[in-house]
C-alpha cells in the first residue's frame, strides 16, 4: 500500500509540475502585440498609396483588433477577417492555399474556412501559433506585402 501511495504521489508531483511549466510557456496575442502589428501593417500600407482592411486574430480565431484605413470598401473587411481566420486555423498563410488552387488543386477550395488568397500570415512566437494577420483592400500580393511587414514588427 505504501508503494502505492509513494508511486500516486510521484505521479501527482509531475503531473502538476508538468501543468505548471505549461502555462509558464504559454505565449498569448495581446492587445499591445496586437497594435505593434496592425500599426506597422497600416504604416506599409500608407507608404504605399493603399487602403486596406487589417484584421488580427488570436490563436482561437477571435478577433483582437481590426483596424479601416479611411476610403477601404467595406467588403474588404470580411476578407480581411477571413484571411486571418484561414492563416490560423491552418496554421499557414493564405498564398500557399493561392499557389495550390492556381497549381489546379481546386479540391482546396471544397475546404471549409479556406481563403485562397495572398493577405494573410499566421503570427508565431517560438514554436506557438499565438494569432494572425489578414489585410484586404490592395491586391492580393499588395494586402501579402502589408501583412509581413506587420508580423515583421512583432519579431
Amino acid at each position: 500500500m505504501q508503494k502505492l501511495t509513494l508511486s500516486f504521489l510521484i505521479l501527482l508531483f509531475t503531473v502538476v509540475s508538468y501543468s505548471a511549466n505549461a502555462q509558464q510557456t504559454t505565449r498569448v496575442l495581446s492587445l499591445k502585440d496586437a497594435q505593434t502589428i496592425a500599426n506597422a501593417a497600416e504604416a506599409k500600407a500608407k507608404a504605399n498609396n493603399w487602403t486596406v482592411v487589417i484584421s488580427i486574430v488570436d490563436a482561437g480565431g477571435d478577433l483582437v483588433l481590426l483596424k479601416r484605413m479611411d476610403g477601404t470598401q467595406a467588403g474588404s473587411i470580411d476578407v480581411a477577417l477571413e484571411k486571418s481566420e484561414t492563416a490560423i486555423k491552418f496554421k499557414r498563410s493564405t498564398k500557399e492555399f493561392e499557389d495550390m488552387v492556381a497549381e489546379g488543386r481546386l479540391n482546396i477550395l471544397s475546404l471549409p474556412g479556406v481563403l485562397a488568397m495572398e493577405g494573410g500570415l499566421p503570427i508565431i512566437s517560438g514554436d506557438q501559433f499565438i494569432g494572425a494577420i489578414g489585410v484586404s483592400g490592395a491586391a492580393p500580393p499588395e494586402d501579402g506585402i502589408i501583412a509581413g511587414a506587420g508580423v515583421a514588427a512583432f519579431k
